[in-house]
């Protein structure tokens, strides 16, 4: 039996904030698929979305607690959340994978939101959805997409606290690089290096870990580690969302080989000083644009970014709000953000740096240790 992420209590507050809401959209109940709603209202916490084959169904109700609408096999572990209304039936099944049992419990309600915006996915078939709504044809359903996010954006102190033991855990890792990475090591050894360490500190799992390595610089973000050996003058960046009680951290670390250009130097102290007119400015009220206006005009280069300068930050690696110029979302208190400027070294060489902080009624709190002022050099 595995032991609860949170107290009961914690989802109760959830449930009223939600509903609260709910109440004053007239909204008669929320209807998710996507597992961050589903374990953010449940506590159901499982590797087995990684299957496709069967889909998981949660309504919350505008008065009443959460009904879960799941496959059998996992009906034991949804027994050991707070939710005692768990409806079942046998998947994956030949012509009636949940639908009918889905029908049923949305058609008692008149208006059911759904997740349907910026950030969003269903994950059932579209040929079953469609069956849902054909079965529901007294059912208004409306796009909940910003009111949902709203929710989700401002953690509680034991969320909080959740995220900030990943960030220090995956600083210490940070912190070990030179004990972790040396030059000619391969880069696929050094994630893997990497990875272990982090276990090995107490995340629970390394679901996302990316990073780039080159001379002067590296050309992406996002690629799998391969073979080519560490050499003098390279720049090294890892990215990591590792997670505990399936809460993320998602910040990264840049690091020289041997020695740093002058045009590493100084671009890894202007990200620096990006990160400190972001920090100077991140308090509630103020808008993620202005965040992005802040860093945009520290950096100061057309184009070279990767589409936003930070995001929101929670049960996923990447949650709304993001920072970027068109996004007017007012920091709160109790959100978590990620601050992520980016820029070009030279031709297609570039860097990023990520901090990951908490807002609060005053200066934000840093979660992550923060990043030596001047890159650091390894051998």
């Amino acid at each position: 039996m595995s032991e609860p992420d949170f107290p009961t209590h914690e989802f109760e507050d959830r449930l009223e904030r939600v509903q609260i809401e709910m109440q004053a959209a007239k909204l008669d109940a929320l209807f998710f698929t996507t597992e961050a709603e589903m374990r953010y209202f449940t506590g159901f916490r499982t590797l087995f979305w990684q299957s496709p084959t069967r889909p998981w169904f949660l309504v919350v109700p505008a008065i009443g607690k959460p009904i879960a609408i799941i496959s059998q096999i996992g009906a034991n572990l949804m027994s050991n959340t707070w939710i005692d209304d768990i409806r079942t039936w046998s998947s994956p099944h030949v012509d009636d994978d949940g639908v009918s049992l889905l029908a049923e419990t949305l058609s008692a309600y008149k208006t059911v939101g759904m997740m349907r915006g910026r950030e969003s996915s269903l994950r059932m078939p579209l040929n079953d959805y469609q069956r849902v709504l054909d079965r529901s044809p007294y059912t208004k359903f409306r796009d909940a997409s910003l009111l949902v996010q709203r929710i989700l954006q401002v953690k509680s102190h034991v969320e909080v606290d959740k995220i900030s033991r990943i960030c220090q855990i995956t600083s210490d890792a940070f912190a070990s690089a030179a004990d972790l990475f040396h030059e000619g090591q391969p880069l696929k050894e050094s994630f893997r290096a990497f990875k272990i360490d982090l276990l090995r500190r107490g995340a629970d799992d390394v679901p996302y870990l990316v990073g780039g390595a080159g001379n002067g610089g590296y050309s992406d973000v996002i690629s799998p580690p391969n073979d080519r050996p560490l050499t003098a003058g390279d720049v090294l960046m890892l990215d990591t969302g590792s997670t505990l009680g399936g809460y993320f951290c998602d910040f990264d670390r840049n690091f020289a080989i041997g020695h740093a250009s002058d045009k590493v130097k100084r671009a890894y102290a202007t990200l620096y000083k990006a990160t400190d007119a972001a920090l100077a400015i991140a308090r509630p009220g103020v808008s993620c644009a202005d965040l992005f206006t802040a860093m945009a005009k520290v950096i100061d280069q057309e184009g070279g970014d990767v589409g936003r300068l930070g995001h929101g930050l929670g049960t996923q690696l990447t949650e709304s709000p993001s920072i970027v110029a068109f996004d007017r979302t007012a920091m709160r208190a109790g959100m978590v953000m990620t601050l992520e400027p980016c820029m070009v070294i030279e031709g297609q060489k570039i860097m990023v740096h990520e901090e990951n902080i908490l807002i609060e009624n005053g200066p934000p709190r840093l979660l992550t240790e923060r990043a030596p002022a001047e890159i650091p050099v390894i051998g």
